[in-house]
């Protein structure tokens, strides 16, 4: 099995006729089951043409009535990101995976509020994607890295992702879904969430989690994972070295009021159990020690 797209999604473009909405789709339909999942589009005024083959509509309510699309990946600039996610929920799609980076924070704290009660999961903004190896991939990452296997993998960055697949795949180990939450401090999954998923999916048999300083959503899902997972769980956190009040690269990697530093983190993780690396070039490593 895997967590939230699979082979069976149908798949909806939101900025399909911009260049880098056009890139990505083509690579995305080229892997695997791509071509049988990627069934609309949505650029408003741009209804009726085709990209990639992809029928264009002007809106997502439109795109699901037409083609059944059950999920949507977002490539609008960030001053109408928002607005899209917005759309797609108010669509009653299931799954919104939104990849733009630089979204105002009161727009996503808007989006966020009016998701309130509504069944959509959101991933991102601001990340790479999530890809079901070799059947679906919805973002940016190189498909080719990606095996299918045993390990699940959460992380919130994006390049850090592909090292730890990487990793995964040359020692043999093949992954059920690989999620990028993405890093801005107002988002959609956390860690948690996805941790839940992973360990209610048979086929997931261990899972690998990529933190970063600030904020506190890795305690709180290594809290969750000492009393509830029954699968071994590999950790590692990023920004190490960053000076208190200092951001690493992502917008939520702050260090505040001494809360959200990699020792706070680290130790929590251990504490619940998770095997925790100091140097991310041996993660691979520590997943299959921990598998066998």
């Amino acid at each position: 099995m895997s967590i939230l797209i699979n082979k069976d999604s149908r798949v909806v473009t939101q900025g399909i006729t911009g260049k880098t909405g056009m890139f990505h789709t083509k690579h995305s339909i080229e892997y695997a089951f791509g071509k049988n999942c990627y069934v609309a589009g949505v650029t408003p005024g741009k209804g009726g043409m085709e990209v990639q083959g992809v029928p264009v509509y002007d809106t997502v309510a439109e795109a699901r009535e037409k083609t059944g699309a059950n999920v949507s990946v977002i490539y609008v600039p960030p001053p109408f990101a928002a607005a899209a996610i917005d759309e797609s929920v108010e669509a009653g799609l299931d799954v919104v995976i939104c990849i733009t980076e630089g979204i105002p924070v009161k727009d996503m704290i808007m989006t966020r509020h009016k998701m309130q009660g509504r069944d959509t999961v959101l991933v991102g903004p601001n990340c790479p994607g999530v890809i079901t190896p070799e059947e679906l991939k919805i973002g940016i990452m190189p498909g080719y890295i990606h095996k299918k296997g045993p390990v699940g993998v959460v992380s919130r960055s994006g390049t850090l992702t592909y090292e730890v697949v990487a990793q995964l795949t040359e020692l043999g180990l093949g992954q059920t879904t690989c999620v990028g939450i993405g890093g801005d401090p107002v988002n959609g999954l956390k860690h948690l969430d996805v941790m839940k998923l992973f360990n209610d999916d048979p086929d997931t048999e261990g899972v690998v989690i990529c933190g970063e300083i600030g904020g506190t959503d890795e305690e709180e899902c290594a809290a969750w994972v000492k009393d509830n997972m029954s699968k071994p769980v590999v950790g590692f956190i990023a920004g190490v070295t960053a000076p208190p009040g200092k951001r690493m690269g992502h917008a939520g990697a702050i260090i505040s009021g001494g809360k959200g530093t990699a020792v706070e983190k680290i130790a929590a993780m251990e504490d619940a159990g998770i095997s925790v690396t100091r140097s991310p070039a041996d993660i691979g490593k520590l997943m299959k020690e921990a598998l066998s």
